[in-house]
């Protein structure tokens, strides 16, 4: 049998630990009602010595400049903001809506954050994907209210949480855009993962909310070992032999194993609305991977 060629194989562990990432939220549904700080805590602490020791074994191992430690603190914050957002969302909206959210709308923060504090010019495609985007948004959330607007109350609360995680992730990923010149991802994540662990565990160590049985303790393990450390992995090396574009697109898994496992397990609907959101929201992921990256389209 002949072996996948390599950018086969590069696809292949791309669409597993986007597969593997889609699961976190369900989990966290499972584990309610485990505090977020707590939960998110565990996710870091168990997949930081992992990703560290990898970076290590491997050879890939380098900070650099101070400059490279600020910006790995940066990222650490970052990720410890997004851990307590998304996993406090989940509950008050929903698995779908809250991976809907944080996922599809990251990458148009990307691209903002990206204009600002990298001066990269935005691509007329790259406009189109915002305002699609934003559109796609108020109908995803509207949508499951049965067309009824939320101003105040959990859901909405949870509808920003998970805009919320969608702007923490988007600061680890502009962040590491800087720190990939000098140094290796494996590096980046090994050394982020333990400070944002580091950051949540003040308030966590100290949260009434214990886990009480063997299943708690095993998904915990599971979301720490699996969909973090693993998926990191099987998705760093995939980039090797995948390119960016393809990558992206293949991280649309995410959101689509979200939204199954919401449906198969707690009987999540999106309503009509919400369907038409979570298409427009995808449309605008596939815009913004399309857009140049040279900026000679923009829109000024």
């Amino acid at each position: 049998m002949t072996p996948p060629a390599p950018s086969r194989l590069g696809l292949l562990l791309i669409a597993l630990a986007s597969i593997s990432w889609g699961t976190t939220g369900a989990t966290m549904r499972l584990l309610t009602p485990l505090s977020p700080f707590l939960v998110g805590f565990v996710r870091l602490a168990l997949a930081g010595p992992l990703l560290f020791a990898t970076a290590l074994a491997t050879g890939q191992w380098r900070v650099g400049s101070s400059a490279n430690g600020l910006n790995t603190l940066g990222i650490g914050i970052a990720l410890a903001a997004y851990q307590v957002c998304y996993f406090s969302a989940v509950p008050r909206t929903s698995v779908a809506v809250t991976a809907l959210l944080a996922i599809c709308t990251a990458p148009l923060m990307v691209a903002g954050l990206s204009r600002l504090l990298l001066q990269e010019r935005f691509a007329r495609i790259t406009l189109l994907a915002l305002a699609v985007g934003i559109t796609g948004t108020v109908m995803l959330v509207v949508g499951p209210t049965g067309g009824r607007v939320r101003l105040a109350g959990e859901f909405a609360f949870g509808a920003l949480l998970a805009l919320g995680a969608a702007l923490a992730y988007a600061f680890v990923v502009v962040l590491s855009k800087r720190l990939l010149l000098e140094m290796n991802p494996l590096a980046i994540v090994g050394l982020s993962f333990p400070i944002g662990a580091g950051l949540l565990s003040p308030v966590a160590l100290h949260s009434s909310s214990i886990p009480q049985t063997g299943t708690q303790w095993g998904l915990l393990l599971y979301l720490g070992v699996i969909p973090t450390a693993l998926a990191y992995i099987l998705y760093i090396f995939g980039l090797r032999t995948t390119s960016a574009t393809v990558a992206s697109i293949a991280t649309l898994l995410e959101p689509l194993t979200a939204t199954t496992l919401g449906f198969l397990l707690f009987g999540e609907r999106l309503g009509a609305l919400g369907l038409v959101g979570a298409v427009l929201l995808l449309g605008a992921l596939l815009l913004t991977v399309r857009a140049p990256l040279t900026g000679d389209e923009s829109g000024g």
